[in-house]
């Protein structure tokens, strides 16, 4: 059997796979502007290696067809997308009913279909992916996050100087504005001046105060650094 190390769709192939290189870089890159546990490298991988799988199952068996043999290049495909759940249900964390790591794991999804469409030769569409993609993480999460909630919870991230008993003052604080508090993890980490503390808290209205105050009292207090909602955090 001899090996064509050239073909005549050599340099297809190699177009579609940069292409994919490229698409997957674009959304691996937003999540690393926003720091999650899957960034651009992780992206580049699945994007190109689904991109891969599908030109071999694209080209790669094509000297073998004829007589008896028949190939099924879906088949490849089918595999792609079951096996690149394992990669992202290990970004998807559940702590105390609070899940973390969604939007992660859906963007390692839409990764390997990009990579896929591209080995397959449609990199126009895997392109109109990435930029519907780039929209919804942007544009449409703004828009969500001004609709009116009905939810009476806050779900929120709270940085404050660590060893300074600011938690006692956050949870005092929140008291007086009517809100039952729980803390649903710390995380500790290094500042420029010392240690701060990551704690996501979960803040419950027992009485008619808008989030705007309990925002606004949080900021006030002397050693709060920072607060972000937590789907700002943990998608």
């Amino acid at each position: 059997m001899s090996i064509d190390v050239w073909p005549e769709t050599a340099p297809t192939q190699i177009l579609l796979l940069t292409l994919a290189f490229l698409m997957s870089a674009a959304i691996g890159i937003e999540r690393d502007i926003r720091q999650k546990s899957a960034g651009a490298r992780t992206h580049i991988l699945v994007g190109m290696g689904s991109a891969l799988f599908t030109l071999v199952s694209a080209y790669g068996f094509s000297h073998l067809i004829g007589g008896d043999v028949v190939l099924d290049p879906s088949r490849i495909a089918a595999q792609i997308v079951s096996g690149i759940g394992f990669i992202g249900a290990g970004v998807i964390f559940v702590r105390q009913n609070v899940v973390s790591g969604l939007t992660t794991a859906a963007s390692i999804w839409v990764t390997a279909a990009v990579g896929m469409a591209c080995g397959a030769g449609m990199p126009v569409i895997a392109g109109l992916t990435v930029v519907f993609y780039l929209l919804s993480v942007t544009l449409v999460t703004n828009l969500v996050r001004r609709l009116p909630r009905h939810d009476r919870s806050e779900h929120y991230i709270v940085r404050y100087t660590d060893g300074r008993g600011i938690l006692r003052e956050i949870l005092g604080a929140a008291s007086q504005l009517g809100y039952e508090t729980r803390l649903v993890r710390t995380r500790r980490l290094a500042v420029s001046d010392g240690f701060a503390v990551d704690a996501t808290m979960t803040f419950t209205r027992t009485q008619r105060v808008g989030r705007e105050q309990l925002f606004e009292a949080l900021h006030e207090l002397e050693g709060v650094l920072e607060i972000r909602t937590v789907t700002e955090e943990n998608d």
